[in-house]
């Protein structure tokens, strides 16, 4: 036998033993057309109807756990049918479903696990034809009640004031409870405060408010919100919100609105939709499956693939709720507590009222690839809890690989929320994943505001692509943001692009408070709002061989002068067309911070070295201050400058102070 040929032949012969073991794996056919009543070992009902699939997930986990019991440790396989699979509440899986594998079809249509109910019945208004409606008796009688509608797939805006864009406040809100809000004639009607699910959302810097109007007193302009407030969030003097579900505002087509006492749901449609044919759907559930074990006995060697979960609410308490950083208030509408091991292949979570995937105590080693997560309410994943930064090892949460997944049209109802949302987690690889349109920071690292030392360490961020961050809605955000100490964290090969902040805080690397021991290498980041790299402040961090170009104010930014080396900066490309090379406060002693070897370009000046500023210093000043010693000015020669990420020239000066080319050819989901 040829030896080269030895590695592919055992290659195959391991994954026709896989194959084998798979085909011997007992499979439970579940589908909404059986009976639970029956064996579910058919796909189909056999001629006799005495065996066949049954017809619940519930079921088929149920006869999954009984051939558990006669087989121990055989891995089930539960086997979906294509088409929607109503859940009637979320899905309970503890540690008697381990080494149980739920999948999907594998086809045009989907296996789609459902908390929605299908609205149906539709009638034009008799008061007005261009309104359909219908009656919900259970809304009426409250046991139901929700706050979002997808029509064919899509989320539908609930009646809103105004149709676009926002209001303005007149003043800061007031810092006493109950909160007062001052607002311009006119803005706001008296009447709304009589509707208990009118509600007013405010967008606040890093924050949304989702709070009741209670009263309304135009001789003032004042309106009285539930809730208590939070002084150091309220000093905007404009904030801009909006007014939501009151029955006036059902006014442009798209818009939808639920009268809970009456339990009529109402739908002004977009010209051309038929609602007679359209799929219009209600969400029934806020979370749709539960994964917990516990510490002693932890969830093993669960896996979903090709599974769709879709059609979840949000939970709404009566006194509404303040959304602060990251939406940390919203739950993942996949949770899972002590699990470990465990695997999402292939899934796809769709018009969800929470984050999609919520990993917390004790999860472990799990791995995540290739799913998609789109029109999400709040954010994509959430790993570890913002709580205990000291716990016990069952309880730790670490090592799971999230790679190849796209993230899509998050914080929908939640804007503060964030793609990929890590808390007290470590040795994670979040690596070639596509994040584009939310309105709040990309990915986030560490939850701990100083330099007391968490689990967050040793993550690896690599070959992401990030890109249509913020989109002017909140302020204080980052393409990657980092809290805390985290050594061994790599943050590398990624892309930031277009990250656009409300009035501040529009960033592309952002390390914020404490962060320390992280490395920055190799990442491209251009088009935002106020720098490519911002730190606030930190310690020993390493800023080197990133591209920044063409951001809005500054290309670099630093804010706080602490007693010890806050980071270096070192072998970096830096060009700019407009704003100021260096923004923000760069004082106190030469040893806080260290720069060299990079190479700088402003477009407007070229080779004038006389007209660079760094701050008010010239280059010579800056040099002899002791930084950037061996940088140069020169053109990096961008192969194309609309894409930066295409890299440099061969024959770029960069190279000649020892920057190395960033290959971002293999960035974003791989194909399998």
């Amino acid at each position: 036998m040829n030896p080269t040929h030895l590695p592919t032949r055992i290659a195959l012969l391991c994954l026709v033993a896989l194959s084998a073991a798979a085909a011997d794996r007992p499979i439970v056919y579940v589908d909404p057309h059986g009976l639970d009543s029956w064996s579910g070992t058919h796909a189909r009902a056999n001629p006799d109807k005495h065996q066949g699939p049954v017809a619940t997930l519930t079921a088929g986990l149920a006869k999954a756990r009984e051939l558990h019991q006669s087989h121990p440790g055989t891995p089930v396989t539960v086997q979906l049918s294509p088409g929607r699979h109503t859940l009637d509440a979320p899905l309970d899986l503890g540690p008697d479903d381990s080494f149980v594998e739920i999948v999907g079809a594998n086809g045009r249509r989907p296996s789609v696990l459902s908390g929605g109910q299908l609205i149906e019945g539709w009638k034009p208004s008799t008061s007005d034809p261009r309104i359909w409606e219908v009656t919900l008796p259970e809304v009426a009688h409250g046991s139901w009640y929700f706050h979002q509608l997808f029509v064919n797939g899509q989320r539908v805006q609930r009646a809103r004031t105004p149709n676009t864009g926002f209001l303005q406040t007149a003043g800061p809100l007031s810092t006493s409870a109950p909160i007062e809000l001052s607002f311009k004639p006119g803005d706001l009607r008296p009447s709304w405060a009589a509707e208990p699910d009118a509600r007013v959302i405010v967008l606040m810097k890093w924050t949304d408010l989702h709070l009741p109007l209670r009263a309304v007193d135009p001789s003032r302009n004042i309106a009285r919100l539930a809730g208590g407030p939070r002084p150091y969030w309220m000093d905007e003097p404009d904030a801009r919100y909006w007014v939501e579900n009151t029955a006036d505002s059902l006014d442009a087509p798209g818009e939808w609105h639920l009268d809970r006492a009456t339990g009529r749901l109402r739908f002004f449609p977009p010209p051309k939709l038929n609602l007679k044919r359209a799929v219009v759907i209600a969400p029934r559930l806020p979370s749709l499956v539960h994964i917990h074990g516990t510490a002693a006995r932890p969830v093993r060697n669960v896996r979903f693939r090709n599974v769709t979960f879709a059609d979840s609410d949000y939970a709404m308490p009566a006194d509404g709720l303040i959304s602060p950083q990251a939406a940390v208030v919203i739950p993942g509408t996949f949770h899972a507590l002590h699990a470990v091991e465990c695997e999402l292949d292939q899934c796809r979570f769709e018009n969800l009222g929470g984050y999609g995937i919520e990993l917390g105590r004790g999860c472990q080693s799990w791995n995540i690839h290739h799913c998609r997560l789109d029109g999400l309410g709040a954010g994509g994943l959430r790993l570890g809890e913002p709580g205990d930064s000291n716990p016990a090892p069952a309880d730790a949460n670490h090592s799971h690989v999230f790679a190849d997944n796209v993230l899509t049209r998050l914080g929908r109802v939640f804007a503060p929320a964030v793609g990929i949302l890590v808390f007290h987690s470590g040795t994670n690889r979040i690596v070639h994943n596509h994040i584009q349109d939310l309105y709040y920071t990309g990915i986030s690292v560490g939850w701990n505001w100083g330099y007391q030392s968490t689990p967050c360490r040793a993550n690896e961020i690599a070959y992401n692509r990030v890109e249509d961050v913020g989109q002017a809605r909140l302020s204080d955000m980052g393409g990657i943001y980092t809290l805390g100490p985290q050594p061994g964290t790599h943050i590398h090969h990624n892309l930031f692009r277009n990250v656009d902040s409300y009035r501040y805080g529009g960033w592309g690397l952002y390390t914020d408070e404490g962060s320390t021991g992280i490395l920055l290498e190799d990442n491209v980041v251009y088009g935002c709002k106020d720098a490519g790299f911002h730190q606030h402040y930190g310690r020993d961090n390493v800023i080197r061989n990133n591209l920044i170009a063409f951001n809005r104010n500054h290309q670099v930014m630093r804010t706080r002068s602490e007693d010890h080396l806050s980071f270096s900066f070192t072998n970096n490309v830096v060009i700019h067309d407009a704003g100021t090379l260096l923004g923000s406060s760069w004082s106190g002693s030469t040893n806080q911070f260290w720069m060299d070897a990079n190479t700088y370009w402003d477009t407007r000046l070229g080779t004038n070295t006389a007209g660079y500023r760094f701050l008010k210093q010239s280059w010579s000043e800056w040099q002899a201050r002791g930084q950037d010693s061996s940088s140069r000015i020169a053109d990096p020669l961008l192969k194309d400058p609309t894409r930066p990420e295409l890299g440099l020239k061969p024959n770029s000066p960069a190279f000649r102070s020892g920057f190395k080319p960033i290959d971002l050819r293999n960035i974003g989901p791989r194909p399998r």
